[in-house]
């Protein structure tokens, strides 16, 4: 069984954007689209780790702000690279809250 925890409301994510947010297991990158879907992956970027809250969201995907690699906020998978991929995590949307699956949280912490 999964342990949810609320790691922020819904509205402090922009639509078409991200935030960087803390955990007591570490920092998620959180992604909203402009459906409301989220996603949370790994902040660094598999190419030259570079920041992916602070790129672009369009559709399901993040345009990262270094080099312009597109990582699929789906899969954590760079679109057109030879290699890469960020780990993601579970996250859902439950009465205007993003809530994350602590348990993948505490896994990446150990690794």
């Amino acid at each position: 069984m999964s342990d949810w925890i609320n790691i922020a409301a819904l509205d402090a994510v922009p639509q078409r954007g991200a935030r960087l947010i803390k955990t007591a297991h570490g920092c998620v990158a959180v992604f909203r689209t402009s459906e409301d879907k989220v996603f949370a992956l790994d902040n660094a970027c598999p190419h030259k780790k570079g920041p992916l809250a602070d790129g672009i969201v369009h559709g399901s995907e993040v345009t990262c702000p270094l080099h312009n690699w597109v990582i699929s906020l789906e899969t954590g998978k760079a679109q057109g690279a030879d290699e890469g991929q960020v780990a993601t995590y579970p996250a859902r949307v439950e009465d205007g809250c993003i809530l994350l699956d602590v348990a993948f949280l505490k896994q990446r912490a150990v690794a």
